[in-house]
């Protein structure tokens, strides 16, 4: 696969992760959060299943206990990012949580370091005061003042960055990138849908309400985006697959006003293009300074 192609399998992952965002918003209006998660990713695991059984048929080593550890982590990063960002959706607009999960791109050098003292480019740290600005402007540009469900969608981002750090590790070493793919989607139904019975009323009618949704969301901007996004990432450098997955705002921004007519205010939209910019010059400018110091 050339570089090209796996930009666009990572560009076709953050336009269905956007157009996520307008089915997960949707779908609440039936049923509970985490009813749709377990049942979003049950779908997930189905649909992928059958490529991991081939993938693991040609595989030339069976995986390790290490091995099933890591994915056994990464999904449960997966469901609490999941979790966040999906009752964060019940008092959050689709705009707001777009982009405000977006920031997992910014947050993930700032682990890197503190996990494993990976220290990153000194262009973070403007890029990470732009992005506070945008997040500010977000709120209003006055007095910050989060809904519950913006802080929420904050701390997803946080368990997405986590998440990213974890499948680069354990990926690359296990070679079986749809494997994890399909475990960490396992995982999330797994305590999702023991949840769910816990928590939240269970009704036949309600689910079949939400089926496009569902289906959608598990098939999708679950299943298939998150393989493309693990299968993606073998074969392009690590700063081009965060622009391209980090479009999933934008698409959730466009979606969200093109299907429920969502509309930022002027500030609004400037917070969102400092966001965005954050994203992309702590992800742009260290490629830019590679390019020229090997050329």
């Amino acid at each position: 696969m050339t570089r090209f192609q796996a930009n666009l399998l990572l560009l076709t992952a953050g336009a269905m992760w956007g157009m996520g965002f307008v089915a997960q918003s949707t779908a609440m209006d039936a049923i509970g959060p985490f009813l749709f998660i377990g049942l979003r990713f049950a779908i997930a695991t189905l649909a992928i299943l059958p490529f991991a059984l081939r993938e693991s048929a040609r595989a030339p080593a069976p995986l390790n206990a290490q091995h099933w550890r890591a994915f056994t982590l990464v999904g449960l990063l997966l469901f609490a990012g999941m979790a966040s960002q999906q009752v964060g959706l019940l008092t959050t607009t689709v705009t707001n949580a777009g982009f405000l999960t977006g920031l997992y791109v910014v947050m993930v050098p700032f682990f890197g370091v503190l996990l494993f003292r990976q220290w990153p480019h000194r262009v973070l740290w403007p890029a990470t005061l732009c992005a506070l600005a945008g997040i500010w402007l977000l709120s209003g540009g006055g007095a910050v003042a989060f809904v519950a469900g913006d802080w929420l969608n904050i701390l997803c981002a946080a368990f997405w960055a986590l998440q990213v750090i974890y499948i680069a590790r354990s990926a690359g070493r296990s070679g079986r990138p749809v494997t994890l793919a399909v475990t960490q989607f396992a995982v999330t139904a797994f305590v999702a849908l023991a949840i769910a019975v816990l928590i939240e009323p269970i009704d036949i009618a309600a689910i079949r309400a939400a089926l496009p949704e569902i289906l959608y969301a598990g098939i999708f901007s679950g299943g298939i985006a998150f393989t493309l996004q693990v299968v993606g990432q073998r074969y392009t450098t690590a700063p081009q697959a965060a622009i391209f997955l980090s479009t999933e705002a934008v698409f959730a921004a466009l979606f969200g006003a093109v299907f429920l007519g969502e509309r930022l205010p002027p500030t609004g939209l400037a917070g969102c293009g400092l966001i965005l910019s954050a994203i992309l010059l702590v992800e742009v400018v260290p490629a830019l300074r590679a390019r020229r110091l090997t050329s």
